[in-house]
């Protein structure tokens, strides 16, 4: 597939009730000029409508490590994990890669692709002593975190990661 120039979004989902809505991002990204690579855990595609996603941004949805034989996506120039699970956030801040989407979130603070997190944590875990700790250790990391998302949480992960990157560093392996 022939891309059009343009800096690409990596748009990581995780398994939650809010997985749903990722579309919202999705429009919300390419109306500022993204090119949109969802990226999903295995247990996200449960909660999400695959072949919606892969019609608005044109690209499968990645939810496994390419064969050889397959072509590599595009390179990452930001990524926006939303929703961002209990599971996911304490696994990416310990550089625990069992899924794709977790390896590609790992090197990204590494390689200088800004990452934003959009925690969807329901309070009882949201207040365990791991979850907390993991937020510094990302945010350690560069990762921002967007604890309080107002009434557009899809909007507001988009603001925190700013203005589209020109020139960021990208990995040869995501």
């Amino acid at each position: 597939m022939t891309e059009a120039a343009g800096d690409v979004l990596y748009v990581i989902v995780s398994a939650a009730e809010s997985a749903s809505g990722v579309g919202e991002l999705v429009t919300l990204a390419q109306d500022a000029g993204w090119i949109v690579q969802i990226v999903a855990t295995p247990s996200a595609l449960a909660f999400i409508d695959e072949a919606e996603l892969e019609r608005r941004t044109g690209r499968p949805v990645r939810s496994r490590y390419r064969k050889p034989h397959e072509p590599k996506p595009p390179r990452a120039d930001a990524m926006i994990v939303a929703p961002a699970t209990f599971n996911t956030i304490n696994k990416f801040a310990q550089g625990i890669t069992d899924t794709y989407a977790l390896g590609v979130l790992a090197e990204a603070p590494g390689l200088g692709i800004p990452v934003v997190v959009l925690p969807f944590v329901n309070d009882a875990l949201a207040a365990r002593t791991p979850y907390r700790r993991s937020l510094d250790d990302l945010r350690a990391d560069g990762v921002r975190i967007v604890l309080d998302p107002g009434d557009n949480p899809w909007q507001r992960a988009l603001e925190e990661l700013g203005a589209r990157p020109s020139g960021a560093l990208a990995s040869d392996t995501v």
